[in-house]
């Protein structure tokens, strides 16, 4: 029997990591999360940056196209200390960001933009899901 996985673009912090995977495992019922992390990987995503973007892809290729991931997510948190900004900043980077991985064409269902605030609850910002 396959295992179910999802795929989620996170910041290094160490204290975003089990609220998001709770998050992802509890509401797309799947059993493992991928993770793929940078330091302020909301603002990482937004800049459209050619490297980053080009790493990025290849390795959510390998979620998607080894693991079958259907679901990819973008985090962006409170108190990032690679991307000190405010929480409207914030927003508005984890909506750019979740359009430009809606571009990239993975062959997954869901894309989801989350933000996790300061009592480390996570919070949807955007959300497309496959027609």
């Amino acid at each position: 029997m396959r295992k179910s996985f999802g795929t989620v673009l996170n910041c290094i912090d160490g204290r975003t990591q089990i609220p998001v995977i709770n998050w992802i495992k509890e509401n797309f019922n799947v059993e493992y999360v991928d993770l793929i992390t940078e330091p302020g990987m909301d603002k990482i995503v937004s800049e459209g940056n050619p490297f980053y973007s080009s790493r990025l892809k290849d390795k959510i290729n390998i979620s998607v196209k080894a693991h079958k991931s259907k679901i990819i997510g973008l985090v962006g948190h409170y108190d990032c200390a690679a991307n000190p900004v405010d929480a409207e900043v914030h927003y508005k980077q984890i909506e750019e960001a979740t359009n430009l991985i809606k571009n990239w064409n993975f062959s997954v269902d869901t894309i989801v933009g989350l933000w996790v605030d300061e009592f480390w609850e996570v919070h949807v910002i955007s959300l497309y899901k496959r027609i």
